[in-house]
């Protein structure tokens, strides 16, 4: 893989598609469907979706896609592939709360190894280096100018006195039993793979998902949380989360700076 191309392609694809989706948020007023597992979508999932999908099958012909929006990519296979979740948090968007990513990436042998994360109404964008390393970078966010960017990376987490961040329209009993576990010295919420993102910036410590998610809600976040030197375990025995699995689904799972001492579900 050329991944200078990759990540220029990424970025690229991520800000037009996040001036998309934008058009439509600012709009007066735009339609919620209901897909038919009762998750909604809007004219902005798939207007981003036909803009990222074929920019990359465009740039890379030969790399398997798996996107939300397009159910017959779900039943390929393989370790190896780009995956985009085109509006990550559209009940964030319905509710004009703004925690909403475009989130595309690359898993290669089952591992998320580039990504990026574009918060368009927050003006905020994650992504993975050609080398791998995390960088957020601020600016105007230009298409076809990359601005500064500044090295991301976990924090050193003090374990008697942690930040946490979980879920805004997902959090449960089982959650805050787990956080319970830690000593916590606050929390915060954030919808969508920005959660990754405050991880991977060192704004919060720990995120577990004690709920379902897909690979493509997680890929691009995991990428950008790797690349600042965090982990990402599974809840049930703090391996490391693979992709490529039966259907794309994911198993509950931990995010965190390293410095965590991890408790058991």
């Amino acid at each position: 893989m050329d991944y200078d191309k990759l990540v220029t392609v990424m970025r690229r694809l991520s800000i037009e598609a996040g001036a998309r989706i934008m058009e439509i948020y600012e709009a007066d007023d735009f339609d919620v469907k209901v897909k038919s597992d009762d998750s909604p979508v809007t004219a902005a999932d798939e207007a981003a979706d036909a803009l990222i999908s074929a920019g990359l099958r465009a740039a890379f012909p030969d790399v398997m896609l798996v996107t939300e929006e397009q159910s017959d990519t779900h039943s390929i296979s393989g370790d190896t592939f780009l995956i985009v979740d085109p509006l990550d948090g559209t009940k964030e968007f319905i509710h004009r709360r703004g925690d909403f990513t475009v989130n595309i990436a690359l898993v290669e042998g089952g591992v998320p190894t580039r990504g990026v994360v574009f918060a368009p109404a927050k003006g905020r964008m994650f992504y993975t280096d050609a080398a791998g390393q995390s960088v957020e970078e601020t600016g105007a966010l230009a298409v076809d100018q990359v601005g500064p960017t500044q090295k991301i990376s976990v924090s050193d987490a003090q374990n008697d006195a942690l930040m946490v961040v979980a879920s805004k329209s997902h959090r449960d009993q089982a959650t805050d039993d787990y956080i319970n576990k830690y000593a916590v010295k606050d929390m915060k919420s954030a919808g969508s793979s920005l959660k990754f993102c405050l991880v991977a910036t060192g704004e919060a410590d720990l995120y577990p998902r004690v709920g379902r998610t897909m690979e493509w809600d997680t890929a691009a976040g995991h990428a950008v949380l790797s690349g600042a030197g965090g982990v990402v375990v599974r809840f049930d025995d703090l391996t490391p989360l693979m992709y490529g699995k039966d259907g794309y689904a994911n198993p509950f799972f931990i995010a965190a700076a390293p410095s965590v001492v991890l408790k058991d579900s």
